[in-house]
């Protein structure tokens, strides 16, 4: 009976001081648990974007960019050094005719986490690159979520009843 009890804890004894030897994680099995990482830059035709996007933006288009409504709005990874130096938010736009056609200029603004940054206006038809300076000081959490605000949008026609604003095919956080 003795030796029965004795060998039990040494059993528990033994199990015990293994658990305090547990195997250090690796970088990336600590990176997996930490949970998914956000893009610092979104191509919006890739349906991998889709957990970014929070709102505002139609369903992916030739395979390569997608119309967006009059407020659109995107969860986007601060790049390495932007909490110390900035970054740049940029949007590849176009502007089609239609959308000069029916309101003869468009103007984009964006915010940072709720801080605006400095609105441009087209007026032709065309591709641009939305580009602003975002500073460090909005840039110190692991990622910032972006809201971009049209001032107008088309109704499309022939039974397609969605307020389309711009068509976007990518937009990013670069860092300075």
């Amino acid at each position: 009976m003795k030796r029965t009890l004795v060998a039990a804890l040494l059993a528990v004894a033994v199990c015990a001081a293994s658990g305090c030897h547990r195997k250090k994680k690796t970088e990336p099995e600590a990176a997996a648990e930490a949970g998914p990482h956000i893009a610092s830059t979104v191509h919006l035709g890739d349906p991998k974007s889709v957990p970014q996007l929070i709102g505002g933006f139609y369903d992916i288009e030739s395979g390569a960019w997608r119309w967006t409504g009059k407020q659109f709005t995107v969860d986007l990874g601060v790049p390495l050094g932007a909490a110390q130096k900035g970054a740049a938010l940029t949007l590849d736009l176009t502007v089609p005719p239609v959308v000069i056609e029916k309101g003869k200029s468009v103007t984009l603004a964006a915010s940072v986490d709720g801080n605006p940054l400095p609105p441009e206006t087209y007026q032709t038809p065309g591709d641009y690159t939305y580009r602003r300076d975002v500073p460090a000081a909005l840039l110190g959490h692991d990622s910032v979520r972006v809201t971009f605000t049209l001032d107008k949008t088309i109704q499309a026609g022939g039974g397609d009843l969605r307020d389309l604003g711009i068509i976007a095919t990518t937009v990013g956080l670069q860092a300075k």
